[in-house]
């Protein structure tokens, strides 16, 4: 019985968020959307400008000055603008887990001193708010693509469930380098530059099949890629996820999210001592 216990507390234990703290883990998404754009003058109209202003001066860069194309781009069909808007949400989401990580634990020293409050939920608020603003981005997307194109074909649909997999590795993320960032205050000035490595280094801005074969296997290794190229596959090109693919993505970021999880809970215990 208790072992059974001991098992079934492990196996939820990354997921608590969603069980018995649901409605603190509410509270503090709600919190974190809204108090971002606190005093600004747009407010939450900031969450589709920012992204929308970046679109323009990537597509700029890379669309207009450097001639950029996807060998999937058809007369008729989606222009290089929208191919590169699916992969910069893709990688918004990620940095956005990737970039505040470090910070959950080291920004909120009162948490750490509440013996009572669940510090291990703090990665799911911001990867929460990183969905919302993911989103925002699709519904730009769907208009822009709307507007020029036509109705959005139906598979992008499944676009936010390509996505899941991707969620569960910015949990990770959250808990690994949050417990880190506690140690290793430099931890939060390396995230920025492997946030835009991430970004050049993937299937967002180049199309990998037009790459030579030594720098490809570098692109596939990117984590972003794979889920990129299937946001692509489902809001664009009205194709069917790699479903095999995605299961076996889900597997390996189910893994490290356990992992993860551990870490941050046997790192926990010094968390007061250092802060």
């Amino acid at each position: 019985m208790n072992g059974g216990g001991g098992l079934g507390t492990f196996l939820a234990g990354p997921f608590s968020a969603f069980s018995r703290h649901w409605s603190l883990t509410r509270e503090l998404t709600k919190r974190d959307v809204l108090g971002r754009y606190r005093g600004a003058s747009f407010g939450l109209l900031w969450s589709v400008l920012s992204p929308f202003l970046m679109l323009i001066v990537y597509s700029i860069a890379f669309g207009s000055v450097f001639k950029s194309r996807w060998p999937q781009q058809v007369d008729g069909g989606p222009d290089y603008t929208l191919i590169l808007f699916v992969g910069l949400i893709v990688h918004g989401f990620f940095t956005e887990c990737l970039t505040r990580a470090p910070s959950l634990v080291v920004g909120n020293p009162s948490y750490v001193k509440r013996v009572v409050f669940p510090l291990e939920i703090l990665p799911w608020p911001m990867v929460l708010s990183a969905f919302f603003h993911l989103l925002m981005n699709l519904a730009v997307l769907l208009l822009l693509y709307a507007l020029r194109y036509g109705m959005p074909p139906p598979t992008v649909l499944l676009f936010p469930l390509v996505l899941l997999p991707l969620a569960l590795v910015g949990a990770g993320t959250g808990w690994l380098l949050a417990s880190l960032g506690v140690y290793l205050r430099d931890i939060a000035q390396i995230t920025g530059v492997l946030s835009a490595a991430m970004l050049f280094l993937s299937s967002a801005v180049v199309p990998v099949e037009t790459l030579s074969p030594r720098y490809q296997l570098v692109f596939h290794l990117n984590p972003l890629s794979f889920i990129i190229d299937q946001a692509r596959n489902v809001a664009l090109w009205n194709q069917m996820p790699d479903w095999r693919g995605l299961l076996l993505y889900a597997a390996v970021a189910l893994l490290f999210c356990y992992l993860a999880h551990a870490w941050f809970r046997a790192t926990r215990s010094g968390f007061a001592d250092v802060l």
